[in-house]
């Protein structure tokens, strides 16, 4: 597995405890809001939207929380008022960074994320200094003992599936972001568990870390994705599998 799949896994899994729960209903609830101001409130007619309350089921957030969200989004109740920005940044190593924030208040945000950038040997940048390095991809990973690649093919081809790669622990699963829905419908209809699915930005290039810069950049991505207005947090280090699992710990 490589450093940048093993770093996803573990972030995935901290995610998931339960001191993270309220974290994470926050930045979906989030997701919605925006999604639905930008899109509607009909999730059969918004993709978007779509795939925001699909996460929210995923993480077994009530279904009323899930219609307030929605209706805060289109102004039918008060408090919509979120700004959606993507910063990007340079970690240590010149690693390519991107945060993508949901915010009521963009001044102070820029000032925390700058913060956090000076503090673990990092920059905060311009816009488009980075972004060039990542492209936007549905990305679905599944433990490896969970299925093979025949069956997997079998089940996403026409789904639209772009790749399918394997890396030693879990299958990786790669497609257009519109294809994401009818992947993951294909892959959960056939009962496989997965380990996270999701729309992200992917980086094209990997940028290899060890020792110092490889413990500072995690702790900048750990630090970066504390913050109460950080909705995700991309990057294009690797790092060796092992030294990953001993500084992770």
């Amino acid at each position: 597995m490589s450093g940048h799949s093993k770093w996803a896994t573990i972030k995935h899994k901290k995610a998931a405890t339960d001191a993270k729960r309220g974290k994470a209903f926050t930045r979906i609830i989030k997701e919605i809001m925006i999604a639905a101001r930008g899109g509607g409130g009909d999730p059969d007619a918004n993709p978007r939207l779509r795939t925001a309350v699909l996460a929210a089921k995923a993480a077994s957030m009530p279904s009323d929380n899930i219609k307030r969200a929605i209706q805060r989004g289109t102004g039918e109740l008060e408090g919509g008022q979120i700004e959606e920005v993507m910063f990007e940044g340079y970690g240590p190593g010149g690693v390519a960074v991107l945060v993508h924030v949901a915010t009521d208040n963009r001044n102070r945000t820029v000032s925390e994320i700058r913060h956090v950038f000076g503090k673990y040997g990092g920059k905060l940048g311009e816009q488009n200094s980075v972004s060039r390095l990542f492209e936007r991809k549905s990305q679905i990973l599944i433990p490896i003992e969970k299925t093979t690649e025949d069956k997997l093919m079998d089940l996403v081809l026409d789904a639209g599936v772009e790749d399918i790669r394997e890396d030693g622990a879990q299958w990786e699963v790669l497609s257009p972001p519109e294809a994401h829905e009818a992947v993951l419908t294909a892959i959960q209809k056939a009962g496989i568990e997965t380990v996270s699915a999701e729309v992200a930005m992917l980086p094209i290039l990997l940028v290899k870390l060890a020792g110092r810069e490889a413990s500072s950049m995690l702790k900048l991505s750990e630090a970066l994705e504390e913050q109460d207005d950080v909705q995700d947090v991309y990057a294009n280090f690797d790092i060796d599998e092992k030294e990953m699992e001993a500084l992770a710990e």
